[in-house]
């Protein structure tokens, strides 16, 4: 039975109304948001690198959105835990793109996770920015037209930066690897083996240890046995520890070159005491609690009542500053479709960040944002991660 519309003149009326208070509402609140896709390891032992990446990006988005948002819309951020889970991250890539929309994606916290995603980014012409791994082939891809960009530390970059410091700090002649089992370890490898090769030095072996492994000593004592008068080291937090945890059993006091891997948790609290003696690159450290941006972070996040509860301070920094850079270039290019916004990011300049002021930050031959020249060494004192004195 057809469905009749009793349309009266009050209702007409009510209605040209409502239309009339819907068109005067500015055309900007109307709009959807544009929505930035984070996936990222939100739970295990990598946790509060992931709350830290949020963290940043929240900031960011504060910021922005309060400035009047990005072609007059407010950025929304939607986020999906891919549990340093190669797979799973991969899936939420997927979900967040094609299900969400989401203009582009941040993250992939582990080197593996994100070499999962890259060829999916790629593929679905989404920009996808990483602000924490650092393996060299994330970004140096092979695509034709890359969509990977990044604004982190980068392996081969690293790798020269702590051979450096071994050298000239202790005078190390034969160091020795120990890294994690898996393609971050291998990417490392590779850097580590180019930067003794440019110094004509040798090592004294290269040991692979699984994540879940409680004792590395068999590994450590090889190393000790081939003559190694310091260790470069790359894992996260858990695996790092142990590291640490097994050169105290064996007594081995020898200086440590690491990866920023042990800045994403509470390092200290696994690894022990011991743990203040290793060294590790860093991009950004809060050292100063009136740091507009620390302040604001307390503002956001009440539980931050010292610099030591920022843990850690770099991956707030670097996805900060990669979604100012993002929305830099949505806005340059007037589009949210992925290819027009690959083609601004090669064209953004004076983006001032927390880590510098970015002017052209990416070319198609280099699409890292940070470079040696923003690297610096820090350990953790007491909980908290502290620049290295000169």
């Amino acid at each position: 039975m057809p469905v009749r519309l009793n349309l009266t003149r009050r209702t007409v009326m009510a209605g040209a109304a409502a239309l009339g208070l819907l068109s005067a509402v500015p055309a900007t609140a109307q709009e959807d948001p544009i929505k930035i896709g984070l996936v990222a390891a939100l739970s295990g032992q990598s946790a509060k690198s992931g709350e830290a990446i949020t963290r940043g990006i929240m900031l960011a988005l504060d910021k922005i959105n309060g400035e009047g948002g990005v072609l007059g819309r407010q950025l929304e951020l939607v986020s999906r835990d891919d549990e340093s889970n190669p797979g799973k991250g991969l899936v939420a890539a997927r979900e967040l793109v094609q299900r969400e929309g989401v203009a582009a994606l941040i993250g992939g916290l582990d080197t593996p996770v994100s070499l999962a995603i890259v060829p999916f980014a790629n593929e679905a012409k989404v920009p996808f920015v990483g602000p924490w791994a650092a393996g060299t082939p994330i970004t140096k891809n092979g695509a034709e037209e890359n969509y990977v960009f990044r604004v982190s530390a980068v392996d081969e970059i690293v790798d020269e930066a702590i051979t450096e410091y071994l050298v000239t700090k202790y005078g190390a002649k034969k160091p020795g690897m120990i890294l994690i089992n898996n393609p971050w370890g291998e990417s490392n490898e590779k850097g580590l083996l180019k930067a003794l090769e440019a110094r004509g030095m040798e090592h004294a072996g290269i040991e692979k240890f699984e994540s879940n492994d409680v004792d590395v000593v068999p590994q450590l004592t090889r190393l000790k046995e081939n003559g190694a008068d310091g260790l470069f080291m790359v894992a996260n937090v858990a695996p790092s520890a142990q590291v640490v945890k097994s050169l105290d059993k064996m007594g081995w006091d020898v200086p440590i070159a690491s990866h920023w891997g042990p800045a994403g948790g509470r390092f200290t609290e696994l690894a022990g005491v011991s743990g203040e003696k290793v060294h590790f690159i860093q991009t950004f450290l809060f050292t100063d609690p009136e740091h507009p941006l620390f302040v604001k972070l307390q503002e956001m996040f009440p539980e931050i009542e010292t610099l030591a509860d920022v843990t850690p301070a770099t991956g707030i920094a670097n996805a900060y500053d990669s979604v100012l850079l993002l929305a830099a270039a949505i806005e340059a290019a007037g589009s949210t479709e992925g290819p027009a916004i690959r083609e601004a990011m090669y064209g953004i300049s004076g983006v001032e960040g927390v880590i510098k002021t970015y002017d052209t930050p990416f070319t198609p031959d280099n699409q890292d944002a940070l470079g040696p020249n923003d690297y610096l060494f820090s350990q953790f004192v007491d909980g908290q991660i502290i620049p290295l004195a000169d």
